[in-house]
């Protein structure tokens, strides 16, 4: 047993900054298909990401997958900080991994811990934790291989989806069930083809909010908060997989600028980001309910960065603020809980 490593302090051109990543085209070419990549990044987002942190006086190295990090750290190979955007593939536990290869080498990482990881995947203890901090999230029921839907003692309509699946993957216009029967044909498919169990809850009728979050713990402060407004050719009433994937034809957006309803959001917001022990940037996704009170719907802590459509960047675009900062700002929070010297900006 070695004693505690004693880590570097800061050279003077800036930090060593490791890359981790899953790059979509390399699954592809493994033979996954669209729906098993959709969380993973493209090249413009590894060369946007490393641009900026180059911008800010840091030296990149580009890692890449968890099972490249876990030969580099073999190898001996160390950083003094790691961006990692990791979704991994398989488990509730694939967020995780790499988080805690870091956490075992004693190398700091920019982004959440393996708990918080886990915890967010998995929708149904996420709203958990949140109901139980005094959080507002829909009434809902986890639904398993075995479990009859009708069961569930909540009025309908009904919105189901995986239980821990990001990018609208398994949303369809089936997620929203008007009877028993639907719900049951919806819970069928989704369990068949992810194969984890089936988030159900109330279906909530009023408007749709992401609201980007920089900051750790009580320093945690909202970007901005943007709306989702679907339009005519979008699949109607349901923010689907593929209005994600298609958003430029279906999706427009905008910034809440009602200042009660943004704070009353971005309370909520904050209330769950902290509650579930987030770190340093992501984002939370809010619904209203029908009497217009926000409500929780999920947390991202490994939010998308590609710099033309991820949701984070748009709302910086939105608020002024250029891709370079938004990457400062990230690697600021984790440096400082790192004691690490932040990257001045540009």
């Amino acid at each position: 047993m070695t004693g505690r490593r004693q880590r570097p302090t800061p050279e003077p051109e800036g930090l060593r900054v490791g890359l981790t990543y899953d790059l979509r085209s390399e699954y592809l070419a493994a033979g996954y298909d669209e729906v098993d990549t959709a969380e993973f990044d493209q090249p413009e987002t590894i060369d946007a990401i490393a641009g900026a942190l180059e911008g800010l006086g840091c030296t990149v190295d580009r890692i890449g997958s968890a099972r490249r990090l876990a030969a580099r750290l073999t190898a001996g190979d160390r950083w003094q900080l790691v961006f990692n955007l990791c979704e991994g593939l398989r488990g509730f536990g694939r967020e995780s991994l790499v988080p805690a290869l870091l956490d075992e080498w004693d190398i700091p990482y920019v982004f959440s811990d393996p708990l918080a990881c886990a915890l967010t995947l998995h929708k149904g203890i996420a709203k958990q934790v949140v109901r139980a901090a005094g959080v507002a999230t829909p009434d809902f029921a986890v639904i398993g291989a075995g479990d009859d839907p009708a069961a569930i003692a909540l009025p309908y309509p009904l919105f189901a989806k995986p239980v821990a699946e990001g990018t609208g993957k398994g949303v369809t216009t089936a997620s929203r069930a008007s009877t028993a029967a639907e719900l049951r044909a919806t819970c069928s498919d989704l369990l068949t083809r992810f194969r984890q169990p089936v988030l159900v809850e109330t279906y909530l009728p009023g408007r749709e909010f992401t609201v980007g979050i920089i900051g750790t713990g009580p320093v945690a402060t909202a970007l901005g908060t943007m709306e989702v407004h679907l339009g005519p050719a979008a699949d109607p009433g349901v923010y689907t997989y593929d209005n994600k994937e298609h958003w430029e034809d279906r999706v427009t957006y905008s910034m809440l600028t009602d200042p009660g309803l943004r704070a009353a959001v971005e309370d909520t917001a904050l209330a769950a980001w902290r509650a579930l022990g987030c770190r340093d940037g992501g984002r939370v996704d809010i619904r209203l309910d029908a009497g217009g009170e926000p409500n929780f719907l999920e947390a991202n802590p490994l939010a998308g960065l590609h710099p033309g459509h991820s949701d984070l960047p748009f709302i910086c675009r939105f608020q002024g603020i250029a891709y370079t900062e938004l990457i400062r700002r990230i690697v600021a929070s984790a440096a400082a809980r790192a004691g690490l010297t932040p990257p001045s900006p540009p």
